[in-house]
């Protein structure tokens, strides 16, 4: 019975009677969801232009925040060195449809997917190539450091990742709701050779997606990079989107938001008031639990759409 009470009933008194330190630990939530919700972007721009998962989206990340950070080692100003970022992943995207998506139009999604997992192997391999494996600091000019507001501590690098994580995501779902280049991206996700009859230009909307999901990948990867440092394991924070598009869906904008909320502000709860009854560690595999619990019930995600398949 004491063992109940502690795990069931412990938690929620102790949130009542430390209501600062709640509102800390859902910021800190909001924050860490926001981000989440950035490289789960990048999953959902590529899926609703050509309906695979892009299995090279967290290797894009780490590419993007390498290049950044290697332009800068050598003497590039910050802002130079992000123009020039941007210009290389716009350059890649080029490239990506140029030599493998130009190739295998109107083929199988599974066909796709493998290409994007020869590209996560190539875009390691060349980043590596470019810039070394060691671990490196990325410092943009946001001070990681804590100040108050009303009796509540807020982290300054956690905070500005929070607003500019949400800019971003509030531009992308006007994009991808309201604008022609939107409606377009479904068009061609849900059948090439039919989008191509229409007149849609199904190689420069993939170059364009492409382009925006790796400037995408650039914010997501100072972030992340600002935070925690540029290095390898950085491609493993798209491990943790996979939950958020479980949740939000595949193919929605705002689902994306929503889900990197749930999974933030979810395991950072779970993690503070739970942790410590079950042994600590929830944090590390709370998300993926929900998702699978998630699957169960709404496979299709929160925003995303029911198919029907005749057979």
């Amino acid at each position: 019975m004491h063992a109940l009470y502690a795990v069931l009933v412990a938690p929620f008194v102790d949130m009542a009677t430390s209501p600062r330190f709640l509102v800390e630990v859902l910021f800190g939530g909001v924050a860490a969801g926001l981000m989440y919700s950035l490289v789960a972007l990048g999953f959902v721009l590529i899926f609703k232009a050509s309906g695979i998962f892009n299995f090279a989206q967290g290797v894009m990340v780490l590419f993007a925040a390498l290049t950044l950070v290697g332009f800068m080692e050598r003497g590039v100003p910050v802002a130079l060195a992000l123009l020039l970022t941007v210009a290389v992943m716009v350059a890649l995207a080029f490239a990506i449809e140029r030599l493998v998506l130009r190739h295998l139009i109107n083929q199988e999604h599974i066909i796709l997917f493998m290409a994007t997992i020869g590209l996560t192997f190539f875009l390691e391999g060349f980043g590596e190539m470019l810039w070394g494996s060691n671990v490196k600091r990325l410092d943009v000019g946001i001070p990681d450091r804590s100040f108050m507001v009303a009796g509540v501590q807020v982290n300054k690098l956690e905070l500005t990742a929070a607003l500019t994580s949400g800019a971003l995501v509030a531009v992308l779902a006007v994009l991808s709701q309201r604008t022609r280049i939107g409606r377009a991206l479904r068009a061609v996700a849900d059948d090439h050779q039919a989008a191509l009859s229409v007149g849609i230009p199904l190689k420069t909307i993939w170059t364009i997606v492409w382009s925006v999901s790796g400037i995408v990948a650039i914010v997501a990867g100072i972030m992340w990079g600002a935070k925690s440092g540029v290095q390898f394991s950085l491609s493993l924070i798209a491990l943790k989107a996979l939950p958020v598009l479980i949740l939000g869906g595949f193919t929605s904008v705002p689902g994306a938001v929503v889900g990197g909320l749930i999974i933030g502000v979810g395991e950072k709860v779970a993690e503070v008031y739970w942790g410590p009854l079950m042994g600590g560690a929830i944090e590390n595999w709370f998300a993926y639990v929900l998702a699978l619990a998630f699957l169960l019930v709404r496979p299709q995600g929160l925003f995303g759409e029911t198919i029907i398949e005749r057979v």
